[in-house]
């Protein structure tokens, strides 16, 4: 008798699948960079038969599609992209950012160039307010598309908070100028100088313009409003980053407390110390909550910033001659948690103490100016980014602080949804991939090497050059390894373990192979033994 009954597998059944999913480094990114793409462009080009400095031009472009400025973001970004990196569960994460610098200054040295933008035959004329991060990013996107662009600026020079806000040891101008003169070769007009909203009305630019960007910086410095505040030798961290980046150092003195935690209490610290004078650094929390980096906390006390923690400022104190004496604070406890989940800074009563000092920096937040530009502020206050004027978008600091990644991102996606407006482009949302859980990694399949580290220069170095870069740029073969170390999570990088390993002969090398396609996968054929899913060490091949 016939048993008509299926038959039933006897074993377990392990259906592979060739997956797509988003690497943590680029989900933690700011500007959404592809980075496990550039790093494999470099990492598998001798596999694929590119020249060395093919792939790094590679990389480069890559980079710039959506960042134009990585020699300068690879010195300044807070990287939390590394922060992220599933290398750092085996051992250190990759030194993401020093390899973004590398192929920065790369493309400098080598004189690397925009492609030239594409010809348009509906091209707009844009007008764009700031020529900062946002603004600069802003022009870059859409004069690469065809459109004509005009940047108008109160400043001497471009680059916004680039220039004027970062120490000259951290972002050396010379390489901002290099990168700025590249944006600026694909057509786009700066025009310096010129205050919209003072010299020039938003009027005037809607006139001239067919859409108008502005992409203002967080130039104005928050006031303590404490008593004595007012008057000769206290700044704000803005306006003292800002003069010493001018080469007119203003008056402080050689005794300085900085009054603040951040990005900018620590730059402004640091480079009074290069000035020559004692520095203070007041802080209401502890260096744990610091949102400041922490290599850069670590830094400024290599370079004796003497940092008084759980403190805030009470009044100052001035001589008869008008000028601060000393500094009055109030010791702090911290109780529960404020509006932002940190902990609350609370006054100790009778726990007043005085710091003799010559002069006071403030860096307790900062804002847009906004002066002249009234109504755009309360458009921003109405609640929306792009204002309610047809014409007019907006981006960077104005849109809510951030770090400068941030800003390049905003003008990025504005000038994409601008294009994609004068264009009749309707474009679907993004595809939300998952992000790859570390623990589809195989960790085993890289031996342990620690990450690339730049050569640093000693505390006295710096402080007897005040321009000197804390950290130089990785070495070719530094930068090679480095590339070597990536997991290249979530996406195929040709090891050719699911090959070897296959005994149905399921996988197919591709003809076109490269970086996330090196093999096809016939799953008629798969015996679904799972074996492929075990051995691969990047989580690209996962059970169905």
């Amino acid at each position: 008798m016939t048993d008509n009954k299926p038959s039933r597998r006897l074993t377990p059944s392990y259906r592979p699948e060739q997956t797509r999913s988003t690497p943590p480094c680029q989900h933690a990114c700011p500007n959404c960079g592809d980075i496990r793409g550039w790093i494999g462009i470099v990492a598998q080009a001798e596999k694929n038969g590119i020249p060395k400095k093919q792939a790094f031009e590679r990389a480069w472009r890559t980079i710039a599609d959506v960042n134009p400025f990585p020699a300068s973001l690879g010195r300044i970004c807070p990287h939390p992209c590394e922060s992220d990196c599933n290398r750092g569960d085996k051992d250190e994460p990759l030194a993401i950012n020093a390899m973004e610098r590398f192929l920065g200054d790369y493309a400098i040295e080598q004189g690397l160039k925009f492609d030239s933008p594409v010809k348009e035959d509906h091209c707009k004329s844009i007008g764009v307010v700031g020529a900062g991060p946002s603004g600069l990013s802003f022009a870059y996107q859409v004069r690469r598309r065809g459109h004509d662009v005009t940047v108008y600026d109160g400043r001497d020079k471009p680059g916004g908070m680039l220039r004027y806000g970062i120490p000259d040891y951290r972002l050396p101008p010379a390489v901002l100028d290099a990168e700025i003169e590249r944006i600026v070769a694909l057509g786009v007009r700066l025009v310096m100088n010129i205050r919209v909203g003072l010299d020039l009305s938003l009027n005037d630019l809607y006139e001239r313009h067919d859409h108008v960007h502005v992409g203002i910086g967080a130039q104005q410095g928050m006031t303590m409003e404490i008593e004595g505040e007012d008057g000769p030798g206290v700044i704000t961290a803005v306006d003292y980053l800002r003069a010493m980046n001018g080469g007119q150092p203003p008056s402080v003195g050689e005794d300085v407390v900085v009054v603040g935690g951040g990005n900018s209490a620590i730059d402004a610290a640091r480079t009074a110390r290069r000035a020559g004078a004692r520095v203070t650094l007041l802080y209401r929390r502890r260096i744990e909550e610091m949102p400041a980096n922490p290599s850069d906390i670590e830094e400024a006390i290599e370079e004796s910033v003497n940092m008084v923690f759980l403190a805030a400022p009470l009044r100052v104190e001035r001589s008869d001659r008008g000028v601060p004496a000393a500094l009055h604070a109030v010791r702090i406890k911290l109780e529960g948690e404020d509006e932002s989940g940190r902990p609350r800074p609370v006054a100790v009563p009778g726990s007043d103490f005085r710091i003799p000092v010559s002069g006071v920096i403030t860096a307790i937040s900062q804002a847009p100016d906004f002066n002249g530009l009234e109504h755009c502020e309360d458009l921003l206050d109405a609640g929306g980014p792009k204002g309610s004027r047809e014409g007019l978008l907006f981006g960077g600091d104005v849109l809510g602080l951030g770090i400068a990644g941030n800003a390049i991102v905003q003008g990025r996606y504005a000038a994409e949804r601008l294009h994609e407006t004068f264009m009749g482009i309707v474009k679907s949302p993004d595809e939300s991939l998952p992000i790859l859980d570390g623990q589809k990694v195989n960790f085993a399949t890289k031996a342990f090497m620690p990450m690339a580290r730049p050569e640093a220069v000693s505390a006295d170095e710096r402080l007897g050059n005040p321009t000197l870069e804390v950290y130089g740029t990785l070495n070719e073969g530094q930068f090679l390894n480095e590339a070597g170390r990536c997991f290249s999570c979530g996406s195929c990088h040709g090891c050719e373990r699911c090959t070897m390993y296959c005994t149905s002969n399921s996988f197919t090398r591709l003809d076109n192979a490269g970086p996330g396609r090196y093999f096809s996968l016939d799953l008629a054929a798969c015996q679904e033994c799972g074996k492929c899913v075990e051995v691969c060490p990047c989580g690209f091949l996962q059970l169905s």
